[in-house]
């Protein structure tokens, strides 16, 4: 019947012609019977409207659907939101499920994560997984777990948290929000990673432990050609605030990727905090002017650790060639200067707005990315004096025993912690419109985030984290974090089969790529004979 009617007349006109006559109407009414004059004016403008759509050549609904296609950009606006309050199921995670978000926030608000009636999760669909309980549990004193990062030249270690606040930089994050991040890390004794935006005002005023991380931008450490500054560096390393020095290689958004803050946003504060000019473009390169090869980055790592007077200094990589990974390893060998730690973002994670191509297949994920970490640093005999730290995607007590299983010594979390400060994963990040004061440095938008309310929760989701994995580790008669292996983690592959994860994961003894012959290891260290200390780059066979 519509088809038969639209060739008699083009219903999709039917907006803009009702829009007429009911002007028409609305002024002989008006005039006749002194009806308000508001009412022609609302039809007036809808006319307008109907004719600026019909003769506009931007969009094609709009020519068709006059009026009324507006609706479709209306509802492509508020899409997030109804899929979000409405459609969205408890385990779907799109990229945090509804689930995963709830027990963040139970957690922060110091309210019962308890939850009744069984699991949500379809136990029999393939990659779920479980840890295997013991039935002598273990009894621990606490859960104020730590682990000692410094290596052999280092003289100020510190002793880091199993959980902590992964990189995010002011600019990236509002002032109340880095403000909260830090009193929370101040009250609940752990770090709080600056991200490459380096320290702002906003990381001083609470006085919370801080991991100063570094870019290619050299942020903080910078001379006016942006290149690292040895006198700037220094002038913020010492600061006993700063407990470590993370150069950034990559990052797990957008590896590989530069970045531009424009120069429009780049406020007072934002300028004082990165050392560059108001109003100027800031730019983060794609790669460092302080080193080229795996022996300049061993170098620059010493030079760190020496103008920092022996704090720990290490990098932080998103994996992508394994060999050009493999050459650095190969010049910790060669050079005898370690990285007292190293922190694996996995390619899964990222708070900062990245092209969707290398958001969805760009970097290897963080599972991965920690299992060839730590694995080639087993090979190489130096696993026991580097620590590993592990980003991506962790949120719960078991994302945690997972990542330890594989190989990490401890983990950073960074929308974890959004969350904590109450982010709704409104996915408008990169806008200035976050509804939440989270992630804009609109003055009043942020006003929103209370600072004092949401520390409070920022400490709170830390603390009941740990306790949650002092609960696992008690169920499976372990007596210190770092005794999750790859053998307590189960995963289903199947609907009919299901493998430990140390079925799935490779597993090389120590010292077994210093031997001559390496061709019995897994097939991803095949690369290893071919790279050298020298470059990055793969040699010819």
């Amino acid at each position: 019947m519509l088809d038969k009617l639209n060739q008699i007349y083009p219903v999709r006109y039917t907006a803009f012609i009702a829009s007429v006559v009911l002007l028409a109407l609305s002024l002989l009414g008006a005039g006749a019977l002194g009806l308000s004059g508001w009412w022609p004016m609302v039809f007036l403008a809808l006319c307008g409207v109907g004719i600026y759509d019909l003769q506009q050549s931007h969009h094609a609904i709009l020519r068709n659907y006059p009026i009324i296609g507006h609706l479709r950009f209306m509802l492509e606006t508020i899409r997030p939101e109804i899929r979000q309050y409405f459609l969205e199921s408890e385990t779907e995670a799109a990229p945090f499920s509804r689930a995963q978000r709830t027990l963040v926030y139970t957690r922060a608000k110091g309210q019962s994560d308890k939850r009744p009636f069984g699991t949500q999760l379809d136990t029999r669909a393939m990659g779920y997984e479980w840890i295997n309980h013991s039935i002598a549990p273990s009894h621990l004193a606490g859960h104020d777990f730590r682990v000692k990062v410094g290596g052999k030249d280092c003289t100020q270690p510190y002793d880091i948290s199993l959980f902590n606040v992964s990189a995010m930089s002011f600019g990236a994050l509002s002032a109340n929000a880095i403000q909260a991040l830090n009193l929370g890390a101040k009250m609940g004794g752990f770090a709080h990673d600056t991200g490459e935006g380096s320290i702002s005002r906003h990381h001083r005023t609470h006085g919370g432990d801080l991991i100063w991380e570094i870019g290619s931008g050299y942020f903080g450490c910078r001379d006016e050609h942006g290149h690292f500054s040895p006198e700037h560096f220094v002038e913020n390393v010492r600061s006993p605030q700063v407990k470590m020095v993370e150069i950034k290689l990559s990052q797990g958004a957008k590896p590989g990727h530069g970045g531009v803050l424009p120069g429009p946003k780049v406020t007072q504060e934002i300028a004082e905090a990165r050392g560059v000019m108001v109003g100027e473009d800031c730019v983060s390169p794609a790669s460092h002017s302080s080193f080229s090869t795996p022996l300049e980055l061993m170098a620059f790592i010493q030079q760190l650790r020496t103008l920092s007077e022996g704090k720990p200094v290490g990098f932080k990589l998103c994996i992508g060639h394994p060999w050009e990974w493999f050459a650095i390893v190969k010049a910790m060998l060669e050079s005898g200067i370690q990285p007292d730690f190293i922190v694996v973002d996995g390619a899964e994670g990222g708070t900062g707005a990245a092209p969707l191509e290398f958001s969805d297949h760009m970097g290897m994920p963080m599972q991965e990315a920690l299992r060839l970490v730590h694995n080639t640093l087993v090979g190489a005999g130096l696993r026991d004096s580097i620590r590993i730290g592990a980003s991506g995607k962790i949120v719960s007590a078991f994302d945690m025993a997972r990542a330890l299983a594989l190989g990490a010594d401890w983990c950073n979390s960074a929308r974890g912690f959004m969350f904590a400060l109450g982010c709704i994963q409104a996915q408008t990040c990169h806008s200035g419109n976050c509804p939440t004061g989270v992630t804009t440095q609109d003055p009043t938008r942020q006003l929103a985030l209370v600072v004092p309310s949401k520390a409070e929760r920022v400490k709170n989701f830390h603390e009941h984290t740990l306790e949650a994995l002092q609960e696992l580790m008690e169920a499976s008669g372990l007596q210190t974090p770092h005794d999750f292996t790859p053998r307590h983690i189960m995963r289903r592959v199947s609907e009919t089969q299901t493998l430990h994860l140390s079925d799935m994961v490779d597993t090389i003894e120590a010292g077994a790529l210093l031997k001559d012959d390496v061709s019995a290891l897994p097939s991803v260290f095949s690369d290893w004979p071919l790279v050298n200390a020298k470059s990055f780059a793969i040699q010819a066979a």
